[in-house]
């Protein structure tokens, strides 16, 4: 077969083979470039898994470009027309906004499991818009807009592909053009899920129940989701459809970061072994850091990876200390992470609305300052699309030996964050920042206690999460010490885009605090 202009390793061009003979099952053939009508018959599910620096995102943007050129049309989560629906179609899905916004940034379309899973609901006037800029209508007539304001819609979507982006480059708020938010009543196509060693069962059955055709891509060395056992999405697929890529490309040859991550696999490895490793290559390459403090300057923006949760408070109590942070508030430019949204069901349309707009639990999120009601909290969600948001806000931050949290905001309902200068391991999976600082002492106790999940040491496997979290530079922090700030804490580093609604809109549907 004829492969994409681009040099593939044998396993990705076996893995390649494999997910094209899936496809062209499904009537969708990569080889002749054409699509042919969806057939029923029984969901066709594979994995293609491999560890960090294999190769999987290489495949799955190469996958994704050749469906497109097929003729599958790409569904976004932003806007789905009912003219298009007899078409083929693929997505491309990631567990949080922060794992696919990493993948838009290396060029993949992705959106999150919740947008494809919830569907925004267009005033049909503005739907008239949206189907214009996608090519299935003429340029429409709005009363409401300006020949000016329509272009500035089709100049702005031509940049980013983003209907609600390009609707806002014209001058309307959300609540202009969307007018609620619905569970997906019609199946899809063709799913293409990364990351999915995040996934648990009721996220494996919800993509089961809209995409007939799966492709899963992961690495099977991260950690299960807390709730499963130690068990994987990847033991339901029968072994003759999974597929594993092996780390053998040039590129990655020079990657000290993976290099300590790959060395994990040996199981002779103990950890003072992979201490000296670490050590040694600190002292060759400035890409790993061995150090003898977390810096406090890195925590705001991307937080100190730790295996107990004991860690995780106190190391956010020293950061807000050394910041001068009093506790009847927060400072703008302190980093949270949701927590999930506390609403009753009489307030669905508006759960469902944050949800979409990113707020979905684990979001990394910026605070930058209050709202303009009580109980409000501007905010910055991070790898999201439209980043800025108001929300009645419940914060907590834990303290030291203490059971309760201390709450400087409080409205009576709306989104729940905890403090992220410090996060779990666990949770940081799916994320990826340029520098990334690992609390050396908790994985030392993970190997005292000699905990095995899946058949591998506990700590094995915190590491090379942690480890692989980082992108341009990683710190292994071996004492437990703080540095002081070389500046106060702010958030000019967070741009605000065109296509942000208005704080005041966002404020008036997420309702009272």
């Amino acid at each position: 077969m004829d492969l994409p202009a681009l040099t593939f390793s044998d396993d990705q061009a076996e893995a390649w083979d494999r997910v094209a003979e899936m496809l062209r099952g499904a009537g969708v053939d990569l080889d002749d470039g054409v699509v042919l009508p969806a057939k029923d018959g029984a969901a066709r599910v594979m994995a293609v898994m491999g560890k960090a620096g294999s190769g999987k995102t290489l495949l799955l943007s190469e996958l994704c470009k050749a469906v497109e050129a097929a003729g599958a049309e790409l569904v976004s989560g932003d806007f789905e027309s009912r003219k298009r629906r007899e078409k083929r179609s693929f997505a491309v899905l990631a567990p949080t906004n922060k794992a696919a916004s990493v993948l838009r940034m290396r060029g993949v379309p992705a959106t999150t499991i919740h947008r494809i899973i919830y569907t925004p609901v267009y005033d049909p006037e503005y739907e008239r818009i949206a189907e214009w800029l996608t090519d299935q209508a003429e340029k429409p007539e709005i009363e409401a807009l300006t020949e000016d304001a329509l272009d500035r819609a089709y100049a702005a979507f031509q940049g980013h592909k983003s209907v609600p982006a390009a609707l806002a480059a014209a001058g309307l708020r959300g609540s202009d053009f969307i007018t609620g938010w619905k569970r997906r009543e019609e199946p899809l196509d063709i799913g293409f899920v990364d990351e999915a060693s995040m996934l648990d069962d009721r996220q494996f059955e919800d993509l089961q129940e809209i995409f007939p055709n799966l492709v899963l891509f992961g690495d099977p060395a991260q950690l299960a989701p807390v709730n499963q056992s130690g068990k994987m999405v990847f033991d339901e697929v029968p072994e003759e459809r999974k597929l594993e890529l092996h780390r053998i490309h040039r590129q990655q040859a020079d990657n000290p970061i993976l290099d300590l991550a790959h060395a994990l696999a040996d199981p002779s490895l103990e950890f003072h072994h992979f201490e000296r490793m670490v050590e040694e290559k600190a002292a060759q390459d400035d890409r790993v850091v061995w150090a003898g403090r977390v810096e406090v300057d890195l925590m705001a923006r991307s937080p100190v990876l730790v295996w107990r949760n004991a860690t995780r408070i106190r190391l956010i109590n020293a950061f807000r200390a050394v910041h001068g942070a009093p506790e009847t508030e927060l400072l703008p430019g302190e980093p949270l992470i949701c927590d999930g949204i506390e609403l009753p069901l009489k307030h669905r349309k508006k759960r469902l609305d944050l949800e979409a707009r990113g707020l979905i639990k684990g979001a990394q999120v910026i605070y930058l300052g209050p709202g303009r009601k009580p109980g409000f909290s501007r905010l910055h969600v991070m790898g999201a699309p439209d980043p800025q948001v108001s929300a009645a806000s419940i914060v907590k931050i834990e303290k030291p030996d203490e059971e309760e949290p201390f709450i400087p905001y409080a409205a009576r309902m709306g989104a729940a964050f905890l403090h992220g200068a410090a996060v779990t391991i666990h949770k940081a999976q799916g994320s990826q920042w340029e520098n990334v600082q690992v609390f050396a002492p908790d994985l030392f106790a993970a190997a005292r206690m000699g905990r095995v999940e899946a058949g591998q040491p506990l700590w094995k496997r915190l590491a090379y999460v942690a480890i692989t979290r980082a992108s341009d530079r990683l710190y292994w922090v071996v004492r437990n010490r703080l540095a002081r700030p070389t500046g106060p804490l702010g958030t000019d580093d967070l741009k605000a885009p065109a296509v942000a609604l208005t704080l005041e809109q966002e404020e008036a549907e997420t309702g009272p605090a």
